[in-house]
């Protein structure tokens, strides 16, 4: 914890952070007005006045929309990287732990996920599932479970050879006991940063499918869906596009680093540095 708070670039990004969830938690307060609410007398209004940020062609508040549309980014991405932690960590630990055949087996189809681009298995899962929001995350932890199962298997390979682990099994205790109690507090801080620096890909991926309409459906606002549906004014009316970018910029940068900062802090190499 000392180490991770005397990095500068880890407390900047840990506020960004803290800000876009508050932010998120606090919607029903903080917008000003409803983010579904439609007005055509206050279309495409620029940013001030009583629209802080602008309105869309609806006449909709962005600001509102942005803040409740937070609440969807964070979801899926927090859900779905938590889904894969524990799907893939323990695929990964089992894998590794019993070895032979079976390891070579499972890495195999592992290595079947890992071909595919992110974006793409997430697509391909979304349009055979439909756009809801239950599909987006379990298309994001399909992406993110064979990089979770790597990262955990590698470390077990070698910690199952340890000194403790062969104390464990002579005193006759069960694998599930050595390896749940025993291993995976040993590698639970390398798959934990990998989960902060994957949430931003989760972000980044639930932005990209609702860029294309293939995420929650309207009028409930996301981040990507309304960078889409400003994309053809972006010339005239660049509020629409520009603000729910800078909100995604903000909360992939803030992710990445506080990733890099619990890498930094956890990696005993880099302890003295």
């Amino acid at each position: 914890m000392k180490a991770l708070l005397r990095n500068p670039t880890t407390a900047i990004g840990a506020i960004m952070c803290a800000l876009i969830v508050a932010a998120a938690l606090l919607a029903p307060w903080l917008a000003p007005f409803d983010p579904v609410d439609q007005n055509i007398l206050d279309r495409m209004q620029p940013p001030g006045g009583d629209f802080l940020l602008g309105s869309d062609v609806f006449g909709r508040d962005v600001l509102s929309r942005i803040l409740w549309g937070a609440r969807i980014s964070l979801v899926v991405a927090v859900t779905s990287i938590a889904l894969a932690i524990v799907i893939g960590g323990a695929i990964g630990m089992v894998s590794g732990y019993i070895g032979g055949k079976f390891d070579l087996l499972v890495m195999q189809v592992m290595d079947v996920l890992l071909s595919f681009p992110a974006l793409i298995l997430g697509l391909i899962v979304v349009a055979l599932l439909g756009a809801e929001i239950h599909n987006l995350i379990i298309a994001i932890t399909l992406t993110a479970i064979a990089p979770f199962a790597r990262i955990a298997r590698a470390p077990v390979l070698s910690l199952k050879e340890r000194a403790f682990v062969e104390a464990g099994r002579a005193l006759g205790f069960s694998h599930a006991r050595v390896l749940f109690v025993h291993i995976l507090p040993n590698i639970l801080s390398e798959v934990l940063v990998m989960g902060s620096l994957w949430m931003a890909t989760a972000v980044r991926t639930e932005a990209s499918l609702s860029f294309i309409g293939l995420g929650v459906k309207p009028p409930t606002p996301t981040w990507g869906g309304m960078m889409r549906d400003g994309f053809d004014s972006i010339l005239d009316a660049p509020w629409l596009s520009v603000f729910p970018g800078i909100a995604i910029l903000m909360l992939v940068l803030g992710l990445n680093m506080v990733g890099d900062g619990l890498r930094d802090a956890t990696d005993p190499k880099l302890s003295g540095s």
